[in-house]
């Protein structure tokens, strides 16, 4: 074993370490084959050289980060750990969740993807939050559709909160499903990458396949389903409460949404944030947070999401040193 001493500058240890210095704990628990100790504003490193190699950049990366950043969270030190432990899933072809309609094989493509599907095996009901394109709702609907497949469910219900992206549905000409329509497109573009178009015409019809507002679920206990609510940040904690009630027996859950992209009023609270922070900690429940790594779309996408997230973060400071 050889030893590698990497010395913090210009950082609050508090911030980059974590409380209790849970942060490094984090990276050590990821390599256990080796020795990391912190001693102060010193990191002290003992392992083999290629273990070494890899635990130095994931401290390298966490420190640009807090560099650009101000905080290092323990989902940021996952993030940096997945990208030197394969960041992406072996091709394998037992990680494969159906065929599509054209023949293509539809599986998780992340270290995150994969806990999300791992994670739905453990539990009933599971929050998986995350930035756009991380492929948290199709891997969600890939996850329906191969249950009812397999006969694990008789039915399939997706629905979103009717609030999307600043617009006033009540301008949109039809009745409340055409307004609606649009805002579901992902959903159904989904839905067909992986059901044959008139199959899903006909589990549509016969209420086998289910999508709809999320007021239509209020007074409903839905049994034997898989139940998707898309887009769960536009929620309020009533909705939200009143969604997490419906869930029946032998059925499967599963909530998504991007917390960065709230398009309820200023002083109305988010009911995807409020519940995972209520829930967390129950069994049979898992909480699942994808990153701007797990970013499947054009390469900008991340570089985008970064961006933002980097001109919040200096927003917030701003704000607090003017208070």
């Amino acid at each position: 074993m050889i030893e590698k001493i990497i010395t913090l500058e210009n950082v609050e240890l508090v911030d980059f370490l974590g409380v209790q210095n849970k942060n490094i704990e984090e990276v050590a628990n990821a390599f256990p084959k080796s020795k990391i100790v912190s001693r102060g504003n010193e990191i002290r490193i003992k392992g083999d050289t290629t273990e070494l190699i890899k635990i130095n950049d994931v401290i390298r990366n966490l420190v640009h980060h807090y560099h650009q950043y101000g905080k290092i969270t323990e989902d940021n030190v996952r993030s940096y750990v997945a990208e030197e432990t394969e960041a992406t899933i072996p091709d394998d072809s037992k990680n494969v969740l159906i065929f599509g309609t054209r023949g293509s094989a539809i599986k998780p493509k992340t270290i995150n993807q994969q806990k999300l599907v791992y994670s739905l095996q453990d539990n009933d009901l599971v929050f998986a939050v995350g930035p756009a394109g991380t492929g948290k709702t199709y891997i969600s609907v890939a996850l329906a559709v191969q249950a009812l497949k397999n006969k694990q469910v008789k039915k399939i219900i997706i629905t979103r909160p009717a609030v999307e992206a600043g617009e006033n549905l009540g301008f949109l000409p039809g009745d409340l499903k055409e307004k609606l329509d649009p805002y579901l497109r992902p959903i159904y573009d989904a839905l067909r990458d992986m059901i044959p178009v008139e199959k899903l015409r006909y589990y549509m019809e016969s209420g086998i396949i289910e999508i709809a507002p999320l007021a239509y679920m209020r007074g409903r206990t839905l049994n034997d389903a898989f139940i998707l609510l898309d887009e769960a940040q536009n929620t309020t904690p009533m909705q939200i409460k009143m969604f997490l009630t419906r869930m029946g027996p032998k059925s499967k859950m599963i909530i998504t949404g991007d917390t960065s992209q709230i398009d309820l009023p200023r002083n109305q609270q988010s009911g995807l944030v409020e519940a995972t922070r209520i829930l967390k900690g129950i069994k049979g429940i898992g909480h699942v947070l994808l990153s701007d790594k797990d970013v499947i779309r054009h390469k900008l996408v991340k570089d985008i999401i970064e961006a933002y997230d980097k001109h919040t973060t200096d927003e917030d400071r701003g704000k607090k040193s003017k208070n």
